[in-house]
């Protein structure tokens, strides 16, 4: 897996029945927690849901793999700890995974008719290894990778910031930034417009 996503995807066409009615903008928080409950099923999440339309309507759905907790060490006196969760970067997405995701989730979303309009393209992908960050947990997770934040106003003098990120506490994102002068600056996750892991070689 490189920085561009394994990936399946299947055409959704609009039978004579199914015609432009009402308004076209999408929810898209049904379909992502239509996607939540198919990747749940199949022990996956769902890292984001875009809707892009040029020449062709597209829906994509990135997922992963849902971090596993480490086995507990133990000693003749029992169990004296465990692990925190298995820091794994790059979970493999395998393209059966993306297959059953898609089946399921088409389905779904012509029952409960949440794509209105003509056909659409329906994508299901691994998020790469520049993925998306959204969640507390992505921040923890990949606690020491380079990231990239932007975010919706300036915090301090800045709205953009690159650098190692060093965990979440208190609802705030906490990252140690690149320069000539180490610093650690937090940046409350309601602040975040956009963020994600750096590619490191």
């Amino acid at each position: 897996m490189g920085a561009s996503p394994l990936f399946c995807w299947r055409r959704t066409e609009c039978g004579a029945d199914r015609l432009w009615s009402g308004s076209l903008c999408l929810d898209l928080e049904k379909i992502r927690g239509a996607a939540e409950r198919v990747a749940r099923s199949e022990g996956l999440e769902v890292v984001d849901v875009e809707w892009k339309i040029g020449k062709q309507r597209f829906l994509r759905v990135y997922i992963d793999r849902v971090p596993k907790p480490a086995a507990a060490i133990s000693d003749a006196a029992g169990t004296i700890a465990s692990t925190a969760v298995v820091n794994d970067p790059f979970p493999k997405i395998s393209h059966s995974d993306c297959e059953r995701v898609s089946q399921q989730l088409s389905v779904i979303l012509d029952v409960e008719d949440l794509v209105p309009g003509p056909g659409y393209i329906l994508e299901v992908s691994s998020p790469g290894m520049d993925r998306a960050l959204r969640k507390a947990a992505d921040f923890e997770r990949f606690k020491g990778r380079l990231a990239k934040i932007s975010t919706a106003e300036p915090i301090g003098d800045a709205k953009f910031f690159e650098g190692r990120l060093a965990g979440f506490a208190d609802g705030k994102v906490r990252m140690q930034l690149k320069g000539k002068e180490a610093r650690t600056v937090e940046l409350p996750l309601e602040a975040i417009r956009k963020a994600n892991l750096v590619v490191e070689f």
